[in-house]
């Protein structure tokens, strides 16, 4: 990325933009009744995040994705993770 806010954004991350919007793209298209893809996203969350996600917490913060099936409450897991 050119764009300096955009790079400013990588060196205080640590995660490239294209991951960041990569990952804002799938979020935007999943299906969040469909485990399978909750699962995905919350791990690859997890790993650009760089914060483990035990199985544990992975089935608590699907659970809780899934109840309303609509859309991603980032406070709701952001809570769990602590």
């Amino acid at each position: 990325m050119q764009n300096p806010f955009f790079r400013q954004i990588e060196n205080k991350t640590g995660v490239s933009m294209d991951e960041i919007f990569a990952l804002a793209n799938a979020i935007q298209h999943a299906d969040f009744t469909n485990e399978k893809q909750v699962r995905k996203i919350i791990k690859r969350v997890s790993k650009i995040a760089n914060k483990p996600v035990s199985s544990e917490l992975e089935d608590q913060i699907v659970k809780s994705i899934m109840q309303d099936g609509k859309s991603l409450d980032l406070g709701k897991i952001q809570k769990m993770l602590g």
